[in-house]
């Protein structure tokens, strides 16, 4: 004799709690937890949950109630006014740190001309698959689902496309199924140009990370970027110093081949927040070029990732 014991036992191992079910007189009722799915992800659950239901011995009907709570994905941009200042590097980063805060957390590589994120975090050559023309999420080494134009074209390949390609290329990036996440951290390309204008028309980001150096040509470029996004009326989160110091390996001498506190000194002009510092150190680049990103291990680079998130993550409290 079937019972609820039976039938919810059978439900969760298949949808990992996601379902209850009540049985009478045949009957089986089950209340399915969409949260967070896709479209695609959502049919997919239903159909394999009602084939489960439906090969429990004395069950003759099933019936599928979809429940979602309301969870709203924010999108957090990175940008820069110039290229060359290590937006990519602190992108991906980020959205390490953010998730390892707690967070439930997708990068967008965003950068179309340029994809590098499938460098950073070690997935070169991993392709995205896709289920009813929608994008599946690339899932990476260190918890973050990766969607990238590095994915979908070949290495080395030229993409020489204009702005309305390029825009429905990134419609297709921010708009995969992303699950569960709830933060998308975007990686732009550099400058404000046809990309920055479609996203911000298309998929409104929550706010602004804005990444420069030092230099007064790097800070009069972001300073265009902060201008770009204050016009379209999103929240500048704050500014970060890239390449901030280098620290000699050999006599510990710390030197600033681009300048020192130029960043800060803009932050507080523009009356934004400045978020810190990430210097200008071998490790970095070495993990980067590795596929390893610096904010995943124990060294103290991870602290500088670490420290910056938890100010991102405090203004995302405030939402």
């Amino acid at each position: 004799m079937t019972d609820n014991v039976t039938i919810q036992a059978a439900l969760d191992a298949l949808a990992a709690g996601r379902a209850t079910a009540r049985l009478e007189d045949g009957r089986a009722s089950i209340v399915l937890d969409v949260t967070g799915l896709g479209e695609a992800a959502r049919a997919e659950l239903e159909a394999d949950v009602r084939r489960a239901a439906s090969g429990v011995d004395g069950v003759s009907e099933v019936r599928v109630l979809l429940t979602s709570e309301r969870r709203t994905r924010r999108l957090i941009a990175v940008a820069s006014g110039k290229g060359g200042v290590g937006k990519s590097t602190i992108a991906a980063n980020l959205a390490i740190a953010l998730k390892q805060g707690g967070r439930k957390v997708g990068l967008v590589d965003a950068d179309i001309y340029g994809p590098s994120q499938p460098r950073l975090l070690g997935v070169e050559g991993v392709r995205p698959k896709a289920r009813e023309k929608t994008l599946l999420p690339v899932e990476t080494p260190y918890g973050v689902p990766l969607l990238s134009m590095g994915g979908l074209v070949a290495e080395g390949q030229a993409i020489a496309w204009r702005g309305p390609m390029a825009g429905g290329a990134l419609g297709q990036l921010v708009d995969g199924d992303w699950g569960a996440c709830d933060t998308l951290v975007l990686d732009l390309p550099p400058g404000t140009g046809d990309v920055q204008l479609t996203m911000i028309q298309k998929h409104k980001p929550a706010g602004a990370v804005i990444v420069s150096t030092p230099q007064d040509l790097a800070l009069i470029d972001a300073t265009r970027a902060i201008d770009l996004f204050r016009k379209a009326g999103i929240p500048i989160i704050g500014l970060i110093e890239n390449m901030s110091g280098y620290a000699c390996p050999h006599c510990g001498e710390v030197s600033d081949p681009f300048g020192k506190g130029g960043a800060e000194a803009a932050a507080a002009a523009l009356e934004i927040p400045f978020l810190g510092r990430v210097p200008l150190e071998m490790a970095i680049r070495a993990a980067s070029d590795a596929g390893t990103p610096p904010a995943a291990g124990n060294g103290p680079e991870a602290q500088v990732f670490a420290d910056l998130a938890g100010k991102v993550g405090d203004w995302l409290r405030t939402l």
